[in-house]
């Protein structure tokens, strides 16, 4: 299902040079006025198309976020610190960005009238009951990083309930995709630059750990739609709908670069969630989004260079994907 035209807009995207923002950035330009806010901490300028207007600061700072916001009719807001590590090691500095930084913004958006789209996180269920997850599962984050997502979802819901403002929550599961960098679902760029150098293929515990993989195309998708739902005031969980266990994905980048490099096992991170996948009926019913690239395919295009677009056609060469910090959650 092809993504909804979004044109003519005036669009903010926090976090525009990172990851999953950049590619975003790189879907609205074509047809609207895009602007991006980023301090670049670890964003990076050379994903920008030359066109965008670009602020360099803080979502921290109420200058640099009104200066941003200003007479924007949309803001996708993925400016964060994602790491979930830092977020044990600094909970307070992680919230001044997670949270606080971010209801400068929900704020911000009430004086411009802009619709919301914040990225969201399966981390907000911590250690699920039943699979797949369900947007209606018991919230339980085992982290900070877990506790300033949930408490950002619910506080962008309640904008919408309170303020009438048009919000959107999508709960990322575990992205992965082209400039990926930086602790967040690392594990696929590990491998992948472990299996290309021949070296051991290091799985954290036994390998059936599973997790919903999905790529970062798709996510531009969601917020695509996102964008035009009249269904606001919701969260949704965007994910493909299907887990592999981290052992069938070793074995699916061994194959795919035709490594020589041999699994092996080291000991499991303490707490480690065992299982996470995505019920994705919801979007898929409401949003009408739904994933379009699958593993295997999303794998093959890291190892051969070719990026994908939101409609998951060949785009064109990206080069080999940055090494990450290896995690699972």
């Amino acid at each position: 299902m092809d993504s909804p035209a979004l044109r003519d807009k005036t669009v903010l995207v926090t976090g525009g040079a990172g990851f999953i923002g950049s590619h975003l950035v790189e879907a609205l330009t074509p047809h609207n006025e895009v602007r991006v806010l980023d301090n670049f901490s670890s964003g990076d300028r050379a994903h920008l198309p030359e066109d965008v207007t670009v602020i360099e600061g803080s979502i921290s700072d109420p200058i640099a976020v009104q200066e941003a916001a200003r007479g924007v009719d949309i803001i996708f807001h993925h400016a964060a610190v994602v790491s979930v590590s830092r977020s044990v090691d600094a909970p307070r500095q992680s919230n001044d960005t997670n949270l606080d930084a971010s209801l400068l913004l929900l704020e911000q958006a009430r004086q411009e009238d802009a619709r919301v789209v914040v990225a969201s996180s399966a981390a907000v269920y911590g250690h699920p009951a039943e699979l797949p997850v369900q947007e209606t599962a018991p919230a339980e984050p085992t982290s900070p990083y877990g506790v300033q997502k949930l408490a950002l979802d619910q506080y962008t819901r309640l904008y919408e309930e309170l303020y009438d403002l048009e919000t959107v929550a999508l709960r990322y599961f575990n992205a992965y995709g082209p400039r990926q960098q930086g602790p967040y679902s690392g594990v696929i760029s590990t491998f992948l630059e472990q299996a290309r150098a021949n070296e051991p293929i290091t799985i954290e515990g036994d390998g059936e750990q599973t997790r919903d993989f999905v790529h970062v195309s798709d996510l531009v998708r969601a917020n695509l739609r996102a964008a035009t739902t009249e269904a606001t005031g919701e969260a949704y969980n965007i994910g493909t709908g299907s887990r592999t266990s981290i052992r069938e994905l070793a074995e699916t980048i061994k194959d795919a670069t035709g490594s020589s490099s041999p699994i092996v096992h080291r000991d499991p991170r303490p707490g480690d969630i065992r299982h996470s996948g995505a019920d994705v009926s919801k979007a898929e019913r409401t949003l009408g989004f739904e994933s379009q690239v699958g593993l295997e395919s999303g794998i093959r295009s890291l190892v051969d260079g070719v990026r994908l677009s939101p409609t998951g056609e060949d785009l064109d060469s990206v080069g080999d994907s940055r090494r990450e910090e290896q995690t699972y959650s």
